[in-house]
């Protein structure tokens, strides 16, 4: 059975195979489509075990709202070709669906459950391996239930899918401010909701530094103890969310858009591919 350039692109959109691949699959395949797709997959699977040590620094971020539930995921893979790729994002699509539906926040628990197609989540992802042709991994998942979700995704670069996700889990309905929130934790990457979740210890690493460095400075010992405590204050603004300077509007902090809005966050989760 002849095949026909066409068929040779459309196996590569399939399944992101190299266009040599492609050419002897359906050589093998005597240019059955169905078989070479089948036929790359089959080699593909073959080198799974060799891709599991490769680095994978592209990929997405994909996220999604259903009422009060909101899911969000990190699909890595090994080049931008792949995670520009149709079928990579389908991939991501499915997998996403799943997580909204098993609700389930451990990783772990989550790669072992079963899908519609009657395949694990890591079976399916071994398949995506093999028919793509690269290592393919969920990094990291997040689910929030029972109360308002608001989300952002973000493009670093136009030609490629979201590399960068928020989910914002609110305390009441305010899907602008919620909105606003979550592009804000974006683009300020705070590590905490407020300054009563920073750990103890970091804040005291944190003093201890600051008073070693004015020390250095050869700061007045009759000011070093304010000093100090200002280059604290400073870090905690930097680090909590409801201390920021908002996006938007730097003469408010993200508290005070919060309360104008009548909500508050309880938690957040903020993904960046390879980061």
């Amino acid at each position: 059975m002849a095949y026909t350039a066409e068929d040779v692109k459309r196996l590569r959109e399939a399944t992101a195979a190299g266009m040599l691949d492609c050419k002897k699959a359906l050589d093998e395949a005597d240019g059955d489509y169905d078989k070479a797709v089948e036929i790359i997959r089959v080699k593909g699977l073959k080198g799974v075990t060799k891709r599991e040590g490769r680095q994978t620094s592209n990929g997405l971020v994909a996220a999604k709202t259903e009422g009060d539930l909101g899911v969000m995921l990190e699909l890595n893979c090994e080049t931008d070709f792949v995670a520009k790729g149709d079928r990579f994002q389908a991939v991501a699509d499915e997998l996403l669906n799943h997580l909204a539906k098993v609700k389930s926040a451990d990783l772990g628990s989550f790669l072992t459950s079963e899908m519609d197609n009657g395949k694990t989540v890591q079976e399916t992802i071994d398949e995506a391996n093999a028919t793509l042709g690269e290592k393919i991994e969920i990094r990291r998942i997040a689910v929030s239930e029972g109360s308002p979700v608001a989300i952002y995704l973000h493009r670093t670069n136009p030609d490629l899918p979201p590399q960068l996700g928020v989910l914002v889990k609110l305390t009441a309905a305010a899907a602008e401010a919620g909105k606003d929130v979550a592009q804000h934790i974006a683009a300020f990457a705070p590590q905490f909701v407020s300054r009563d979740q920073i750990p103890a210890d970091q804040i005291e690493n944190e003093r201890r530094i600051a008073e070693e460095t004015a020390r250095e400075e050869g700061k007045p010992e009759a000011s070093l103890s304010k000093i100090v405590e200002g280059r604290v204050t400073g870090f905690v603004k930097e680090v909590s969310l409801l201390e920021q300077a908002f996006a938007k509007d730097a003469k408010k902090t993200v508290q005070n858009i919060l309360d104008e809005a009548k909500t508050a966050v309880s938690a957040f989760h903020r993904f960046k591919v390879g980061q």
